[in-house]
């Protein structure tokens, strides 16, 4: 199964993809840290464009035609970003779930910005006027929504194994 955790920075995409992927002993692909790969290589520099999707849906094809679960957590703010995404799933037959990790109290979300520490050596974080400023446009497609505001982590990822369970997810994608 392929399962994508996107959202803005700061709403808890990275501890509800790490933990989700523990639970399901999954592969868990982050785009920052290929994007931060590339960095450091020397052969590009921030931003990237759509080089760190590419290779992670290189890794999730060859993840997933070994038969294992794939966890991508990215920004996926792009309707064709996550078309992609649907696209790898169709191409190689497996069930196909999106979850959008929100935090809608602004205050929160903001104070997460603020006191976020990178855990990528040399990785940039964005600062509240750039998450903000984000270009990230409107679902215009069924996923599973969740938000962080105010929530356990624990909460968070019962919520997302729960509606995962219960939601058309295992169906294969058209």
């Amino acid at each position: 199964m392929l399962i994508v955790v996107c959202g803005l920075p700061a709403t808890g995409k990275t501890t509800l993809s790490r933990l989700l992927a523990r639970d399901l002993t999954a592969v868990h692909l982050r785009i920052d840290t290929i994007e931060q790969a590339i960095v450091r290589s020397g052969t590009a520099e921030h931003p990237l464009g759509p080089v760190g999707y590419t290779v992670a849906h290189a890794l999730a094809a060859d993840h997933l035609r070994q038969g294992l679960t794939v966890v991508a957590e990215c920004v996926n703010p792009l309707a064709v970003t996550r078309d992609g995404w649907q696209g790898l799933a169709a191409e190689v037959q497996v069930p196909f779930a999106e979850v959008e990790v929100v935090c809608s109290d602004p205050a929160e979300h903001r104070r997460r910005a603020a006191g976020r520490t990178v855990d990528i050596p040399g990785l940039p974080l964005p600062s509240w006027q750039e998450i903000v400023d984000r270009r990230y446009d409107a679902w215009d497609r069924e996923h599973v929504t969740v938000d962080t505001a105010h929530r356990t982590v624990e909460d968070c990822l019962r919520e997302i194994r729960d509606r995962l369970s219960a939601d058309a997810a295992r169906r294969l994608p058209r």
